[in-house]
């Protein structure tokens, strides 16, 4: 048995690594979308290939997801961690190499395969290494470096770095930071102390978690969340510049507030929800991004209100992310299974929020045009509302495998 204070300890280390990781993890996935004005006159890419672009990594992310996750409840999460996060240290320098979209199509997948590895892998890592009554705290934490690196700090990097190197050389700045972490992550993580299961198949995983109301609804809020998230990452660069013709660093500074936004929800709101239930956050959050993006849609080319509306639709937005692949799924199901369960509801929101979304939404911007991009994720927060409805509260079943997690240790 491990003392109270080493516990504590170990869960403020755990939470720390896979926070770091996460960041990095975002920093990957949504650093090109500010760049992606530069790429796509460099490259000559249309606003389809942008979608294509983006939904293949967030296919790639899905399938991995799937698979790895349920992979890292039977062999163990630090494997898997460390694997995913050398191949993508590896890997993210790869992407300023593209020549053309195939090339940046076929690196942004495999490097979707090694952010999807990470992603439910390190969800199952930050529950059970929490306290009960820290699960939305640390959750919130580690969640909110996503947001905050990818969509805060990487907006105003690049904005800087372009200035002073060629867009090719941006991603090879976080090579070392990805291998250093990566050793980071082997130190920290335990070694899994029972052997790996033999008797257990992915199949008869996916089939248990999906017997859980919560797993099935998951899923298809994660599609919404997700629809909202990608539409805007990638699209609203291009509706800055081309439909409301903002100048590049106004584009810049204003697409910051996704990741600010983002990071101040998923701290507060899953914070919130330790104290007032998970579902009362989700159904509020919904109506708070909601309306904030009525109100984005119809904003004009004016700095501050285009950001407050875009801060607070990622606000709720990403909160309601958080809650879903983490609370909402990982409290419902036993502790074996957290990973597959997460693994398959990040899996079906990539798969169709990430991944067929932004294909809809670019042939919509080329077709139609650029100013009615936000229609899809408008319509799919009105389908979240009513889903989250739906709903189990897990707030109340915090302590149901609290044991296992004495046990383990």
């Amino acid at each position: 048995m491990i003392g109270s204070e080493a516990l504590v300890l170990r869960e403020f280390k755990v939470v720390t690594v896979m926070a770091l990781g996460f960041g990095l993890v975002g920093i990957d996935r949504f650093l090109i979308a500010t760049m992606y004005p530069v790429v796509a006159r460099d490259l000559h890419l249309s606003y389809s290939d942008i979608g294509i672009i983006t939904g293949a990594l967030a296919i790639a992310w899905g399938a991995s997801a799937l698979l790895t996750g349920n992979a890292s409840d039977r062999i163990g999460r630090r494997l898997v961690l460390t694997a995913s996060m050398i191949l993508f240290a590896l890997l993210i320098g790869a992407s300023g190499l593209a020549a053309g979209l195939g090339g940046l199509v076929a690196v942004r997948v495999v490097m979707g395969l090694a952010d999807g590895a990470y992603t439910p892998t390190s969800i199952a890592s930050t529950i059970e290494s929490s306290a009960p009554g820290r699960r939305g705290l640390n959750i919130g934490i580690q969640q909110m470096m996503l947001p905050l690196c990818g969509l805060g700090i990487a907006p105003l990097l690049v904005s800087g770095l372009l200035r002073l190197i060629n867009w090719r050389w941006v991603f090879l700045v976080f090579v070392i930071p990805g291998l250093l972490l990566a050793f980071a992550v082997w130190r920290v993580i335990p070694v899994r102390s029972s052997a790996p299961s033999t008797s257990r198949s992915s199949i008869g995983d996916w089939r248990a978690v999906l017997a859980y109301r919560n797993v099935l609804i998951g899923g298809a809020l994660m599609l919404c969340w997700l629809t909202c998230l990608i539409t805007t990452s990638a699209f609203l660069p291009n509706y800055f510049i081309d439909y409301l013709k903002l100048p590049f660093a106004q584009m810049s500074g204003i697409m910051s507030a996704i990741g600010l936004g983002s990071t101040a929800g998923t701290l507060a709101l899953p914070w919130l929800s330790d104290f007032i239930g998970r579902k009362r956050v989700m159904v509020f959050s919904t109506v708070g991004a909601l309306s904030s993006l009525l109100l984005l849609a119809t904003s004009g080319a004016e700095m501050k209100p285009l950001f407050g509306f875009l801060f607070m639709v990622h606000f709720f937005n990403n909160a309601l992310i958080t809650l879903t692949v983490g609370p909402l799924c990982s409290e419902t199901v036993p502790a074996p299974l957290m990973a597959t369960a997460s693994g398959l509801v990040i899996a079906v929101g990539e798969f169709f929020g990430g991944g067929i979304a932004p294909v809809i939404v670019g042939q919509v911007a080329q077709r139609i045009g650029i100013e009615r991009i936000l229609w899809l994720p408008t319509i799919m927060m009105v389908v979240g509302f009513l889903l989250s409805l739906l709903t189990l509260e897990t707030r109340s079943q915090v302590g149901r495998f609290s044991q296992s997690r004495k046990t383990s240790s």
